[in-house]
């Protein structure tokens, strides 16, 4: 007996989330995957996101870090702080009893997601019907954004300082905006083309209306009365284009998905899944021993650049400032924390589909309800970009969720010539620190909606928790 005992546990098994639920623990599962679903249907842009879990943290007892430096304060074990940085990164810290120096337990993910940005001059008029001209923002397949109902998001930034929030297409009383396609009936010529050639992205202008102004003295009649409804709403003339962040993204709310609701179709999966359960973590934790650190930012799916990207110097420059306020600063010891640190790169994975099985491996994908995923290595074909996590950093991670009784599971992202993808995992580990890229597997990924568990959001949640009780 004892001999078949010790065979049997020599096979890993990745098990079923969902069969170790009690009913309590179903309980649990589907409220937080109604948090969740509420807030992704608010929040379609970094900047939503971020204000969002700002103002949310502050309910929580966080304190904005600007107003901390402008009162002269300090911060010392179990103060909360945060730092927002134009709206479009934010990062949460409790600070613990041990020194920072000794290094931080970090959550790290994105919340910018694909989607169609506004050109700077996007208005104009063609054959009496309005048009706005759009730049694709990140990797999509461009075919998938036609004849969808579209929502514009984002800000318009006026020459007198104000800016002006713009949310267009959510309402039910709202309309809705979208790109064309060629009718079928003349379709002969664009169906022999490749997928990635069927749609060009300077043709994912988007039809916004056909009405023509009033006047019939000026040209372009129809361009000039949306010209006028937005002035009319939002006090904007045609030249405060320029100075906008608008973003066209799916219209409508996150749904539940499957006749059983055991899933989640929402716009942004990729990265909000991780941010959201990482934010929710983050704000169950209490009086820890090394400081949690929950960073989200912005312009992952564009390479990590610019000032609210990862590559930027904003999170450093953040820690020096919260070593500083606690009393423990000088250039070395920020060095030291960093080094010191370790983290979960809280990204997506991609979750086998019985209907696309030839590009996974199944031994090494990902399964829908099998838990938080970890991907060791991320990257293309022979690794190209990725982090690769060292062996004895995934030893502890493993050791760590199986202590908390966190259902886990390993992945690829594909087989080995297929693709790849790359996270903000690098970055961090430049700073010599342990990282290992994790999250949550989804359907359709970086198609304007995707799908995942919620069994695999509610392990996620309850991993990077224990991540950062016991890293």
């Amino acid at each position: 007996m004892g001999r078949k005992t010790m065979e049997k546990d020599l096979v890993k098994k990745y098990e079923y989330a969902w069969d170790k639920y009690s009913k309590e623990d179903l309980e649990k599962v589907f409220a937080l995957s109604e948090r969740y679903k509420k807030f992704m249907s608010k929040c379609k842009t970094e900047r939503e996101c971020v204000i969002e879990l700002a103002t949310l943290a502050e309910e929580k007892g966080y304190k904005n870090l600007e107003d901390i430096i402008k009162n002269n304060g300090s911060l010392k074990a179990g103060d909360k702080v945060y730092a927002n940085n134009k709206d479009k990164t934010l990062a949460l810290f409790i600070i613990g009893s041990e020194p920072i120096e000794k290094g931080m337990n970090i959550l790290g993910a994105h919340v910018d997601s694909p989607r169609l940005d506004l050109k700077q001059n996007p208005l104009y008029e063609d054959t009496d019907l309005a048009m706005f001209e759009t730049h694709y923002y990140g990797g999509i397949k461009k075919y998938q954004w036609v004849t969808l109902p579209l929502a514009i998001h984002g800000v318009i930034a006026k020459k007198d300082g104000t800016v002006v929030n713009v949310v267009i297409g959510e309402d039910d009383n709202d309309p809705v905006i979208g790109v064309s396609d060629l009718l079928i009936h003349l379709s002969g010529e664009q169906l022999e083309k490749k997928l990635g050639k069927a749609i060009d992205g300077e043709d994912l202008n988007i039809l916004v209306g056909s009405m023509p102004i009033e006047s019939k003295d000026v040209k372009d009649r129809v361009k000039r009365n949306i010209l006028k409804l937005l002035n009319e709403k939002y006090d904007i003339t045609e030249e405060d284009f320029v100075s906008a962040e608008l973003e066209v993204v799916p219209a409508g709310k996150a749904r539940d998905y499957g006749l059983d609701r055991s899933m989640v179709m929402a716009y942004g999966h990729d990265d909000r899944v991780c941010s959201y359960t990482s934010f929710e973590a983050m704000m169950d934790m209490e009086n820890p021993k090394k400081t949690c650190v929950t960073l989200l930012v912005d312009k992952e799916e564009i390479g990590s650049v610019g000032a609210t990207g990862m590559k930027s110097k904003f999170f450093e420059n953040v820690v020096a400032e919260i070593m500083n306020l606690a009393g423990d600063y000088n250039e070395l010891k920020v060095r030291r924390a960093l080094n010191n640190s370790k983290m979960l790169s809280s990204d997506v994975s991609a979750a086998f589909d019985p209907n696309f099985p030839s590009v996974m491996e199944k031994k090494n994908s990902a399964y829908f309800g099998k838990g938080l995923v970890f991907n060791k290595y991320t990257g293309a074909r022979g690794k190209s970009g990725s982090n690769d996590a060292n062996a004895e950093y995934v030893a502890e991670i493993r050791n760590i969720m199986d202590k908390h009784n966190v259902s886990w599971q390993t992945s690829e992202l594909g087989k080995v010539d297929q693709g790849g993808g790359g996270t903000i995992a690098y970055i961090l580990a430049e700073y010599n620190m342990e990282v290992i890229d994790c999250g949550v597997a989804l359907h359709n990924m970086h198609a304007p909606w995707e799908v995942a568990s919620k069994a695999d959001i509610y392990e996620a949640m309850r991993g990077y928790y224990a991540f950062l009780v016991e890293a």
